[in-house]
């Protein structure tokens, strides 16, 4: 099998494929019309995301496998993406401190004529934060460039009080999840 393609710019998605031996190559995917999706229901905004993603770039990667994610934060009936900028991001820490929230993840594969989807959810707890703390946040964590602005690794897990559901999942690619569509494919991660 040829390198597979993982559609996506980020580097956590990269370094949880990396822990695995089949070979891959990072691209962008060209959609970016995230903003004139629906975006009521979570988990089928990150499929919609994820799926136009993997599409956007089968013209140029036909005979490779595709696999592209979306991950979204949820919290009483507001999704959040990735924020705007540092204000943005104090924002929606703002709302997501001291209370539960979940993370969706849509996860789509393609490989030839056959695709095949599915959503990963996790639930997370953060800790309460006063206003300066989340500032201090900020500050340690490049929050900009992660869906509800925040990571879980690293120092940026010091925020996360309790997770019920899949860490990778709230890395942005819930493996478990990754492997169900590529076995769907005839492809094993464990045995590439």
């Amino acid at each position: 099998m040829k390198e597979i393609i993982l559609g996506s710019q980020s580097p956590r998605r990269k370094e949880i494929l990396s822990h695995f031996t089949i070979p891959f190559k990072q691209v962008t995917p060209p959609f970016c019309e995230e903003d004139v999706i629906y975006r009521d229901d979570p988990k089928e905004y990150a499929l919609e995301i994820a799926r136009g993603k993997g599409e956007s770039l089968v013209k140029d990667y036909k005979d490779q496998l595709i696999l592209t994610a979306d991950t979204v934060v949820w919290k009483n009936g507001e999704i959040f993406g990735k924020p705007k900028d540092e204000e943005d991001a104090f924002t929606i820490l703002s709302k997501l401190v001291g209370t539960w929230h979940t993370v969706f993840t849509g996860v789509s594969v393609i490989y030839g004529e056959k695709r095949c989807s599915a959503v990963e959810e996790t639930k997370v707890l953060f800790n309460p934060m006063t206003e300066s703390e989340i500032r201090h946040y900020q500050r340690v964590v490049h929050c900009c460039d992660k869906a509800g602005a925040y990571a879980i690794q690293l120092p940026g897990g010091q925020i996360v009080q309790k997770i019920d559901g899949c860490y990778y999942n709230v890395m942005g690619l819930p493996i478990n999840t990754v492997r169900r569509l590529m076995l769907e494919m005839g492809v094993d991660l464990y045995s590439c």
